[in-house]
């Protein structure tokens, strides 16, 4: 009788799906195979752990509750990322509410110089704040644009505005910029009465050293060198005294003639892209 195993035997050697399972590869050959697998979990972990690192320190860095254009301009782009992480905004039509409110707020306290208004575009309404030196628009997604001063004291806003932690404060009835005529002539008056009080002692008491070197005839050189001190230090108090009162009184003047133009002028500013029915230019909006 003819033995066939060993041509059976050489047939299952040269086919692979003939052989038999031989069972789980070594231990050794699964370790190389995860090996060469990247580890992505470890990585994220990384990232996750670097993220939560940076907020702890921008929180610790800036106070967020008296956030304002100075800590905007030397936030960095990741901190600013890491501190108002996007899944948390407020946007849309309650950002513009919001907005809106803190705005009226700081129109009234005289930390913004503007003019609020809303405005249309194709796809809904922006907020509109313009002075006589710049102006920014601010859509429901929490973008400004814009140019100037405005811009920069309206950037800070809409971020806190864009905050859920952020309690907007109610904004006054009348929060409008102020008439020019309703504007003083100037500030610090109690402090410019306590400077002339002063001066007016170190004058007195000059001319009173002065007086009695004379009257007495005395030889020291002592006291009409302190009277004469005396003088020249007050003098010096009533000449600061003028000048605070002079500049204080052309800052006043200032803000009321840029109230006049703002209140007096029939139409925005040549530079606010916005038409007369208040509607956004669309080259703006593309």
């Amino acid at each position: 009788m003819e033995d066939t195993s060993t041509g059976s035997d050489a047939a299952s050697r040269s086919d692979p799906e003939a052989q038999p399972d031989r069972g789980p590869r070594p231990e050794g050959d699964a370790r190389s195979e995860r090996d060469r697998v990247p580890d992505e979990s470890a990585g994220d972990a990384d990232e996750s752990d670097e993220l939560d690192e940076l907020r702890d320190r921008v929180e610790s860095e800036y106070d967020f509750d008296d956030f304002g254009p100075s800590d905007m301009a030397r936030m960095s782009a990741e901190e600013w990322d890491a501190a108002f992480d996007p899944d948390t905004w407020i946007t849309g039509d309650r950002l513009l509410d919001r907005a809106a409110d803190e705005l009226k707020s700081r129109i009234a306290r005289r930390d913004v110089f503007g003019v609020l208004e809303r405005v249309r575009a194709d796809d809904g309404e922006r907020l509109l704040v313009y002075s006589d030196e710049g102006y920014a628009i601010i859509r429901p997604t929490g973008e400004v644009i814009g140019q100037g001063t405005v811009l920069r004291d309206v950037e800070p806003i809409v971020a806190l505005a864009a905050m859920e932690s952020y309690e907007v404060p109610e904004p006054p009835g009348d929060w409008s910029l102020p008439h020019p005529d309703s504007v003083p002539e100037g500030t610090g008056e109690f402090g410019n009465l306590l400077i002339q009080v002063i001066a007016t002692v170190q004058v007195l008491a000059g001319a009173a050293l002065l007086v009695a070197t004379v009257a007495t005839d005395l030889s020291t050189i002592v006291a009409p060198a302190m009277g004469i001190l005396f003088l020249v230090v007050g003098a010096f108090l009533f000449v600061i005294v003028a000048n605070a009162r002079l500049s204080d009184r052309f800052r006043s003047e200032e803000y009321r003639n840029r109230l006049r133009a703002l209140r007096e002028a029939k139409e925005r500013p040549d530079f606010v892209p916005v038409d007369e029915g208040g509607v956004i230019e669309d080259e703006l909006e593309e």
